[in-house]
């Protein structure tokens, strides 16, 4: 009986580890239309995933402590697991239109390990299943990003996202030992008592705070870790890159959360200096490289790292606007990036390049592609109605009920520099001269739907406040009042 409770406990789980394995098992078995089968397996499977953590969610409103209390299920773990779900959904949908990823079956599988990761991640209570679920994100990502074997620029971002991340795991990792070492337990819920009743000194514990933040501010691209970020952007699958800006950079903040809630918060002011360090830093470095990108996959880069900046105001706040708004903000940037990303693909696929010149005329050459562009910069730019105003106003709120005004008025300046090449872009595509007249054509009814209700949502979520908002919330009195 106890392992069935376990099972049904773990049932959103359980049900991507079979779907893992039966896409692999198709894809090796099936010899024709085997894309298809795959594929749309994988849908299936991650919907029927996402419903399930919904129900256990619902079903189960007060926190659960399972399999050793190695994993917390309780509604941000529930939440935060919807969110990568939907993330590597919309990814798979997307994919479907790639002739390079939608004939092998062993992307469809690398997602979806890496998705079972993510929702192992969130719900983590204990050190070893956050290094162990952060791997489990990572390895599958190592090998999408050099999926395309035959490209050199992908083999190459798969080679430095694999060496990039395998010495910030060992940094971290190191961290972690000297936290198990001064606490005696690898439980994040008991090991802030372990260490006060030891009487660790702050400063120690703030030294090994930076050890561990090495392996989350590479997960989140945050400087001074974002190193890895443009050539991996620029190499890796389109869709692979927009994954791992959104769906896996949701990961690291998740886990960011809990440790700030719990063992992070014993340092003091020490904390809160490095994340504000941080958030200046990426806010600084994204927006002022991303002024004269030519590349627009490099652009979109730079642009990541100063969006980890922006949400690093609200992870800083420790409060529980701030996680309301980190929250909030997480949900309207997988959206809006994803939308971003995906221009980038049909533009690389039509054109053949990445330049953001092949823009010119994008509104007059393709009307959908023309308005995504104006709707998601205008979004990652923080302008209204769309979502990302809402997650920013939000964060920066947050910021100055905590007392970091400074903080605010210096993120509130980057916003004003990011808007000029978020402009940039757009007068690319609105008025400069097309240099080729022909159309546009996007010839798939799926990935069109696709992209149409992501460019509904990020709208949606600025207008339509009250349902994320309170998604946001639930993540808050969940983390915050464990």
């Amino acid at each position: 009986m106890a392992v069935f409770e376990l099972l049904m406990q773990l049932l959103p789980q359980l049900e991507l580890v079979i779907l893992a394995f039966l896409v692999l098992g198709l894809d090796v078995f099936t010899s024709n239309r085997k894309a298809v089968v795959s594929g749309w397996t994988t849908v299936a499977g991650l919907i029927m995933a996402g419903v399930s953590t919904a129900y256990h969610m619902t079903a189960n409103p007060e926190p659960q402590l399972i399999w050793g209390e190695m994993l917390r299920l309780d509604q941000a773990s529930g939440i935060f697991s919807i969110l990568f779900i939907a993330g590597a959904l919309l990814t798979v949908l997307f994919a479907l239109d790639d002739e390079n990823l939608r004939t092998n079956g062993e992307f469809f599988f690398l997602i979806i390990i890496s998705t079972l990761g993510l929702t192992m991640l969130a719900a983590s209570s204990d050190l070893i299943m956050v290094f162990l679920a952060l791997e489990t994100v990572s390895i599958p990502l190592y090998i999408l990003a050099g999926f395309i074997n035959r490209d050199p620029r992908s083999v190459e971002s798969g080679l430095k996202y694999m060496l990039f991340g395998a010495v910030a795991s060992a940094i971290m990792l190191f961290g972690l030992t000297f936290l198990y070492g001064f606490a005696g337990t690898t439980h994040l819920y008991g090991m802030r008592e372990a260490m006060l009743a030891n009487d660790i000194p702050g400063t120690a514990i703030a030294g090994v705070v930076i050890f561990v933040m090495a392996g989350i501010g590479f997960k989140i691209s945050a400087v001074p870790f974002h190193f890895w970020v443009p050539d991996v952007y620029e190499g890796a699958p389109t869709v692979v890159s927009g994954f791992i800006s959104t769906v896996s950079k949701a990961g690291g903040f998740a886990i960011l959360l809990r440790l700030i809630s719990t063992t992070f918060s014993l340092p003091g002011p020490f904390t809160l200096y490095l994340l504000v360090a941080m958030s200046v830093a990426s806010m600084l470095v994204g927006n002022l490289l991303a002024l004269n990108q030519k590349n627009f996959k490099r652009f979109l880069a730079y642009s990541s790292i100063a969006q980890a900046g922006y949400i690093l105001v609200g992870v800083a706040a420790f409060s529980p606007l701030g996680t309301t708004g980190v929250s909030y903000y997480l949900m309207a940037y997988l959206v809006t990036n994803l939308v971003a990303f995906a221009i980038a693909y049909q533009l690389a696929r039509i054109t053949g390049s990445d330049d953001i010149s092949t823009l010119a005329g994008l509104s007059q050459r393709s009307p959908l592609l023309g308005v995504a562009l104006l709707v998601s910069l205008l979004s990652l730019g923080g302008i209204p109605p769309f979502a990302g105003f809402v997650g920013k106003l939000l964060v920066f709120s947050a910021g100055v009920q905590s007392g970091l005004e400074w903080l605010v008025v210096i993120a509130v300046l980057n916003s004003v520099v990011s808007l000029y090449y978020y402009l940039r872009i757009i007068k690319v595509a609105y008025l400069d001269k097309p240099w080729d007249e022909s159309q546009l054509k996007i010839k798939n009814p799926v990935w069109i739907v696709t992209f149409s209700l992501c460019l509904i949502g990020i709208l949606v979520m600025g207008v339509i406040i009250h349902p994320w908002f309170g998604w946001g919330t639930a993540v808050a009195s969940s983390i915050l009042l464990h």
